[in-house]
């Protein structure tokens, strides 16, 4: 085992998008950097920055596991965890079968909480951890189609929250990460699943303006989130939250000052 003086940070859903961003970011900022994912043949970048990768499936246990055990066997410590992992499964709540509800929540709630549970240990023997959970501004404001995407999202704000005044006491911070429209494969996988499951039949005309709509659009650059999780890595006491991204601060200040109907309107006007 070397135990570096280096921050050891562990970043999941590394493969691309925000997570292979994340990885080589903190990569360029002196951080040990552990990439994981399933497709390892997609985070050689990372290795070619001087980044470690990990084989994972946050809905398979074993695999976590052995990402922690490997960690600590070889730097003898985990600092930073940015649970990144997950998707939008899109669809009519009528649609979507609860098995793929059950799995959007599988990956986006509950592989988080127990790779949470695994680096827990590790940081309070050190009294010292950063947590970032990589919510969305669908976290806290719903649109049609993304009924179990939004699920999870939020759960996934109020498991943070929770979880944020547990671990305070040992000298842990939990940061909740809510991105806006990002360049990334999220929003052309999420539109094919909705016109996959919902494309036929009563909610093929709201699907077919939220594919457009979806894939006409050309969200920030990952880097954008990058320097979010930076200025929470570097702030003596960072904030709860922090968003950013396409129409990230606009709607979030629109979902709290409209009616729940007004929202509703703004919403399906912007679907016309």
């Amino acid at each position: 085992m070397t135990i570096t003086g280096k921050p050891v940070a562990l970043i999941t859903g590394a493969s691309s998008g925000m997570g292979k961003d994340f990885a080589l970011r903190l990569i360029g900022e002196g951080y040990v950097v552990y990439g994981a994912a399933r497709r390892l043949e997609r985070m050689g970048e990372i290795e070619a920055a001087g980044g470690h990768v990990l084989a994972m499936d946050v809905t398979q246990d074993s695999t976590m596991v052995s990402a922690i055990e490997r960690i600590i066997g070889e730097q003898g410590r985990i600092d930073i965890l940015i649970n990144n992992a997950g998707y939008g499964q899109y669809g009519a709540l009528e649609d979507v079968t609860l098995d793929d509800a059950r799995r959007q929540m599988e990956i986006n709630l509950f592989g988080l909480a127990r790779l949470t549970q695994l680096c827990l240990p590790h940081m309070r023997a050190r009294k010292f951890g950063r947590i970032f959970n990589v919510s969305s501004i669908g976290g806290r404001l719903a649109t049609p189609l993304g009924g179990w995407y939004h699920a999870s999202k939020f759960a996934l704000e109020g498991y943070s929250d929770a979880l944020r005044m547990e671990v305070r006491p040992f000298g842990i911070d939990v940061v909740v990460i809510e991105p806006g429209g990002v360049e990334s494969e999220w929003s052309g996988i999420a539109a094919t699943e909705a016109e996959r499951i919902s494309g036929q039949g009563a909610y093929a005309g709201l699907v077919a303006k939220a594919k457009t709509l979806m894939t006409s659009q050309k969200g920030a650059p990952p880097k954008a989130i990058s320097d979010l999780i930076v200025r929470g890595l570097q702030a003596r006491t960072p904030r709860t939250r922090y968003h950013g991204g396409m129409l990230a601060g606009t709607m979030l200040f629109l979902r709290n000052w409209l009616s729940d109907r007004m929202f509703d309107r703004l919403i399906m006007m912007a679907l016309r």
